[in-house]
């Protein structure tokens, strides 16, 4: 599986305070409809996965319902942020 340099700078750094556009597969018309429910940066989607207990499906449909993410925008940040919990958790 190829990931992209976003997926791959986004995995090979701590979270800090990134932006949400850092996510693999969220791009600045996700970052608004991201923003506009409170979710701007990174940590905060994150803590969303979390809360679905790392489960793809779970945490796929909450990115189509909250942001209007695509089946291949939701999989790209799904593979991004669940390698950054396997390579820092």
């Amino acid at each position: 599986m190829s990931t992209s340099q976003k997926h791959d700078n986004f995995v090979g750094k701590p979270m800090g305070n990134k932006d949400v556009t850092e996510l693999a597969g969220i791009g600045p018309v996700l970052r608004a409809n991201l923003s506009n429910k409170g979710y701007d940066k990174a940590y905060l989607v994150l803590g969303q996965f979390l809360v679905f207990y790392k489960n793809k499906e779970l945490f796929k449909v909450w990115l189509h319902v909250t942001c209007g993410a695509n089946a291949e925008q939701q999989q790209d940040c799904f593979e991004c942020i669940n390698q950054w919990c396997t390579q820092h958790l």
